[in-house]
């Protein structure tokens, strides 16, 4: 690859840093500013919430953070890797290595399996058939689903897929957890479940970073970050 290791420049302790970002798509009279010069630095272990409401800029802030968009201007290096350098290829690979993603929708296939659900993304990673069915099923192990591994989506509560979606998020073994309105479409019981499973993989050691418009959801993070109009205005240590 040709992102560095890790440089002089950059905090030693960083997983996350950006440094002055700026997002614009479109030009002239047109163009929207969504990131206006954003600073960031998460370290590994922390677990963060960033809170916006629509518009603020945090989907744009989530994007680049998970490799799916480039910022227009600014530096972004994931675990020593200076993203920016990198080609899209690249970053598609860094990104099935350091993240696991976690959505609203649960983007789970309706007609194949849990287990399969959450073998899904080893696929890429050329692992064989038995390797990726072991890591798979310790995946649904850890979130509780074991004895669920050969239901299908519909079979499942709205909480029980979105342990899936973490489940098949875990299987790669990555070192972040980024999720987005993670609990929009639960109930409340649902939604508990699932932010307690956030506490217990940060307690292990798991980095969680959380995109949501929710106070409940931010509250349980130990560290709070407020995004509006494309700007970070507020950081603080919760917990």
């Amino acid at each position: 690859m040709r992102g560095r290791a890790r440089g002089p420049t950059v905090a030693a302790d960083a997983l996350i840093e950006i440094r002055d970002v700026t997002k614009t798509y479109g030009a002239g009279e047109t163009a929207v500013h969504a990131l206006r010069g954003v600073s960031l630095r998460v370290d590994a272990g922390e677990y963060v919430a960033v809170m916006g409401s629509s518009g603020s800029g945090k989907s744009t802030l989530m994007n680049i953070l998970g490799c799916l968009d480039v910022p227009s201007r600014g530096e972004y290096w994931l675990d020593g890797t200076d993203v920016a350098r990198l080609t899209e290829d690249q970053q598609a690979l860094v990104r099935g290595r350091k993240i696991g993603f976690i959505f609203q929708s649960f983007n789970l296939i309706p007609r194949t399996s849990a287990l399969a659900n959450v073998e899904l993304p080893l696929t890429y990673a050329h692992l064989r058939r038995s390797d990726r069915r072991k890591r798979a099923r310790r995946a649904l192990e850890l979130v509780g689903l074991a004895d669920r591994a050969d239901h299908r989506p519909n079979q499942l509560s709205g909480g029980q897929q979105q342990r899936v979606a973490i489940a098949r998020a875990l299987a790669t073994g990555p070192r972040i957890l980024l999720a987005d309105e993670p609990t929009g479409n639960l109930d409340a019981h649902s939604t508990d479940e699932v932010l307690g499973m956030f506490d217990e993989l940060n307690a292990e050691g798991r980095t969680v970073v959380v995109i949501t418009h929710e106070t409940e959801v931010a509250r349980r993070a130990r560290r709070l970050i407020r995004v509006s109009d494309g700007r970070i205005v507020a950081d603080e240590v919760t917990g």
